[in-house]
């Protein structure tokens, strides 16, 4: 992208390209992360029928504090720890407006963000965004994180925000919960744990919903887009104590979440059951594909996510375009020499592994 020179954009700004993975027409495409078992007609149809009733309104504002969606999404989340209700649970246009709008809340000028890399790379943009300062540490080899190394970090920088992200991406690797409770312990500030992709960990694996009632500080964030087959609708959502709701409360923007969006989040959630029932179905799917890669005798991180990163190549773009020049589309992302497959369909995966075999 080139910035013209006349044009004021802020100097930090001005070698910097908008984020996003590359958008395809190609056959088949793993490169988001999306779910591919979209909504039943069923469930489209109670959408549609939603979206209507709030359209018969739209002339008016919508409820800028959503309080029917969170008193839905906090019955979802209530499944999985107690105590939760409508006022620990915000929810916005994606877990990027939440996360934003976490750093707008308790990051800025003169204060720091700390995540471990590698990890999401959106977070440092989200940093860069909020005038926040940003600090990447490093995770073990194994993609893991050293408590130690941790909390020597956290003890040394005292951040006013930790991003831990479990499972985490693009690794896929679970958070183990020994390591959350030393960072919580020992960060000053909030601490972030991002479970976008909770639903598809190993059963057995907790969440960090189970630790809210002792850690007031905690925030879990999660999102519609990935088990709830919802990407295009953006709608992401926490929980937190209600003071740190309130304080979200301060920086969201007036009527942040349009009636459309509430509609479809609320017919959506009326079908958990029906929604989640491929989650199943996805995480037997990578299990698959995971040993099918190592049977080509690559690295495979352990994931307890719909996607897997595997590697290493030293020449990864060369095999990603490859890939996409027989129309396949994964990502090329995480650390040098390693490739990301987005979870699909049993035929779409048997379509990436051929391909991949054929260009190896």
């Amino acid at each position: 992208m080139s910035v013209p020179g006349w044009l004021p954009l802020r100097e930090e700004l001005r070698d910097e390209e908008p984020y996003g993975a590359p958008q395809i027409d190609v056959p088949v495409r793993l490169n988001t992360n999306e779910n591919p078992y979209g909504p039943s007609a069923a469930v489209a149809d109670d959408i549609a029928a939603s979206v209507r009733a709030a359209a018969l309104d739209l002339n008016r504002y919508p409820d800028r504090e959503a309080l029917a969606l969170r008193e839905v999404l906090a019955g979802y989340l209530s499944r999985e720890a107690a105590g939760i209700d409508a006022s620990r649970v915000w929810a916005a246009n994606g877990s990027n407006e939440v996360m934003q709008q976490i750093l707008q809340a308790f990051g800025g000028p003169g204060r720091t963000a700390l995540s471990f890399a590698p990890t999401y790379s959106m977070y440092p943009e989200y940093a860069r965004n909020t005038h926040t300062r940003w600090v990447a540490g490093q995770r073990r080899e194994d993609f893991g994180l050293d408590t130690a190394t941790a909390v020597a970090l956290i003890e040394a920088e005292r951040p006013d925000v930790v991003f831990l992200t479990s499972p985490n991406n693009p690794t896929g690797t679970a958070l183990d919960p020994a390591h959350a409770r030393a960072v919580l312990e020992a960060a000053p500030g909030i601490v972030v744990v991002d479970e976008a992709y909770a639903e598809f960990r190993r059963s057995g694996t907790p969440s960090a919903l189970e630790l809210l009632a002792e850690f007031p500080r905690l925030i879990v964030t999660r999102t519609m887009s990935k088990a709830f087959a919802l990407a295009g609708a953006r709608l992401g959502y926490l929980a937190a104590a209600p003071a740190v709701v309130d304080a979200l409360r301060i920086v969201r923007l007036p009527y942040h979440l349009s009636s459309v969006t509430q509609a479809t989040a609320e017919a959506a959630l009326r079908h958990t059951g029906e929604l989640l029932a491929q989650v199943d179905a996805l995480r037997a799917e990578r299990d698959r594909t995971a040993e099918r890669l190592r049977s080509l005798g690559l690295d495979v991180a352990d994931s307890d996510a719909n996607f897997i990163l595997f590697g290493t190549f030293e020449d990864r773009h060369g095999l990603w375009q490859a890939l996409v020049d027989r129309g396949v589309l994964i990502r090329e992302t995480g650390p040098l020499g390693w490739l990301r497959v987005s979870i699909g369909t049993p035929e779409e995966m048997d379509t990436f592994f051929a391909a991949l075999q054929e260009v190896m």
